[in-house]
């Protein structure tokens, strides 16, 4: 079957599995849509975790919020990505990949140009921030829409691969923002843009453009939906709401939830929390470290580390990488509790290299689950088990930063939340073991 030249909205026939057709025909089809959907899912994480990055310079510039106040409004974006995830598990297979690539990276623009007005106005309310911080979450929705579509274009013998290159590059998104925002405020981009805020740390003040930080991605969101619209097609693969409801009765389906809120709950939860987890546990200190130049390294580290890890999933077997993924989370949780009551900056590299310990071994996992579901499900069934799992575990920011500010709270120290995650992740590795690793294991994947 020869592609036609003027793209239509709905490819006639798909068949990945067929060598002919995918060398023929599939194989292009699949990386266009796979190089364009990325780079709309870069943007979605942007936009998403802007708001880790914003929250941490708010009290600087005169907003009058508590530490409980900010790890609030940190949480709005998790709890919104999470809820909308669960829309976009279903969105493909009823409105197919062009038109919901293109409409929901356009209304990435809506929380873009939201934070850019508020952050200008003093007057802004609590209840606003609140609002644009669930505004915000638009970006975190798209990528239960996003993967499905991506593993309905590939056949099985690659699906790690392409998953693992989309939701990695995908999740560079995360770094990016904590990456780019502290430049870009330091300057004014386009004088109508607004004017500058005086930032105020430690007594000494300097000129910020804090608006900066959310314009700064509305023209690369208005080029992505144009070219989502321009080159994107949709497989026929159709089935009503009703239909794909059927995914909920396979006890797999919730299995592989609660692996990948061990995974990506970790990630994208201590994406969101670092900034501030970091200003709380070390900020007493003369000499602190600035969050935002250490909180892009998480990110940075799980979003590389995922990508490399695809083929290595589609290599070894998804489940036996979950294990070490698991492991090392275990291990770090529990490192990571003996630098979370410093009473020196002494204590710091430990910290943070637990950390970037949790970010790394977050990362492997988020490639090998990935990896196990389109081995475990059938393709339509699997699409929709990666856009359920990761709309559950897209409430990891909002749980992480909840949580961390409740116990914080209460104990004065974050030790607490990292025994607790240190018992979640055992459970998960129990699960992992029993029904797809060992030896006559139910699903082995």
């Amino acid at each position: 079957m020869a592609e036609n030249s003027n793209i239509s909205k709905e490819i006639g026939g798909w068949a990945p599995e067929d060598p002919e057709f995918w060398q023929t025909t599939g194989s292009k089809i699949a990386w266009r849509t796979l190089i364009v959907t990325t780079f709309c899912l870069i943007l979605s994480f942007s936009t998403w975790f802007m708001v880790s990055a914003i929250v941490v310079k708010l009290s600087g510039i005169g907003f009058k919020f508590t530490e409980s106040q900010l790890f609030w409004l940190n949480s709005m974006p998790g709890l919104a990505a999470g809820s909308l995830r669960i829309v976009h598990t279903f969105l493909i297979p009823i409105f197919g990949t062009r038109t919901t690539v293109t409409i929901s990276t356009l209304l990435l623009l809506i929380p873009c140009i939201g934070w850019g007005m508020a952050v200008q106005n003093p007057d802004t309310s609590y209840a606003t921030f609140m609002l644009l911080g669930f505004l915000a979450g638009l970006g975190g929705g798209n990528f239960s829409s996003f993967m499905p579509s991506t593993s309905l274009f590939f056949p099985k013998r690659m699906q790690g691969l392409a998953l693992g290159i989309q939701a990695g590059i995908g999740n560079f998104g995360v770094s990016v923002a904590q990456f780019v925002i502290p430049w870009v405020i330091g300057f004014s981009m386009i004088a109508s843009l607004g004017a500058a805020q005086t930032f105020t740390k430690d007594g000494k003040s300097s000129d910020i453009w804090l608006q900066n930080a959310a314009y700064v991605w509305a023209p690369f969101v208005v080029l992505a939906a144009i070219l989502a619209w321009i080159s994107l097609r949709s497989v026929p693969v159709k089935a009503s709401f009703r239909e794909q409801l059927d995914i909920f009765k396979d006890k797999h389906t919730w299995l592989m939830t609660s692996l990948y809120i061990m995974t990506f709950g970790s990630f994208s939860g201590f994406s969101a929390a670092f900034p501030l987890l970091i200003k709380n546990v070390y900020g007493k200190f003369d000499g602190a470290p600035e969050p935002l130049a250490f909180a892009f390294l998480g990110p940075l580290i799980g979003a590389s580390i995922r990508v490399a890890f695809g083929p290595i999933s589609d290599k070894f077997g998804g489940a036996k990488v979950t294990m070490i993924s698991g492991i090392g989370l275990l291990v770090c949780a529990i490192g990571v509790t003996f630098f979370t009551r410093p009473d020196s900056l002494d204590q710091w590299p430990g910290f943070l290299i637990f950390m970037l310990g949790l970010f790394l071994f977050s990362g492997i996992g988020n490639a090998s689950t990935f990896k196990q579901m389109p081995m475990i499900f059938p393709p339509r069934q699997a699409g929709g088990v990666i856009g359920w799992t990761a709309a559950i575990a897209a409430y990891g920011p909002f749980l992480f930063s909840v949580l961390f500010g409740a116990v914080i709270a209460s104990t004065g120290s974050p030790t607490a939340f990292f025994y607790g995650a240190t018992v979640f992740y055992a459970i998960n590795l129990w699960i992992n073991w029993w029904f797809y690793m060992r030896k006559g294991a139910e699903k082995p994947c």
